[in-house]
């Protein structure tokens, strides 16, 4: 163990609620969310949750979509995903596990994303992880089988359908023509 690593701070939730800016957490190791998301990133979001919202208007399970909601894992680690679909009540924070979460990737937040959140959401048994890549016009879908990820859609054009008790489509072609 480095030097660094022994006499690394290791922060808590109590801690996160009282920072200024854009922060996450993860296991008591602040992680900094700058720079702010460029135009293309925000514009799939608010895509992304539009659709989804639309379809999940009639849902009998309470399954909603959200952008940028902080999901409380555990007293050392919050997580700000850029879209999330949960089932249930929320009241203030996400504090149960998401049924679909979505990052749009960029140059500088693709190490975490296809790495370090990657590994937390498939700890934390999110049911599907979805990676968009908007200078790629790509998208990546990956579904949690017998507690691992395994990919189940890797395409730049058609659609997927996230089968859910409300079950959801994501159509790129609607995503690219519109960003």
């Amino acid at each position: 163990m480095s030097l660094a690593e022994k006499y690394l701070p290791n922060y808590t939730v109590e801690d996160y609620l009282r920072w200024e800016g854009d922060w996450e957490l993860i296991e008591g190791i602040p992680f900094a969310m700058a720079p702010s998301p460029v135009w293309k990133h925000q514009r799939i979001v608010s895509l992304l949750v539009r659709t989804i919202d639309e379809q999940l208007e009639d849902c009998p399970e309470n399954c909603r979509v959200s952008q940028e909601v902080d999901w409380i894992i555990n007293d050392n680690t919050v997580i700000r995903p850029d879209v999330v679909v949960v089932c249930g009540e929320v009241e203030d924070f996400l504090k149960n596990t998401p049924r679909v979460i979505f990052e749009v990737v960029s140059k500088s937040t693709a190490a975490r994303d296809e790495q370090l959140k990657f590994e937390l959401y498939q700890r934390e048994k999110v049911n599907y992880y979805g990676l968009v890549y908007p200078n790629l016009k790509k998208m990546r879908v990956f579904k949690l089988i017998n507690n691992r990820y395994e990919k189940v859609f890797d395409s730049d054009r058609g659609s997927f359908r996230f089968e859910l008790e409300c079950p959801f489509t994501v159509d790129l072609d609607y995503l690219w023509k519109r960003i």
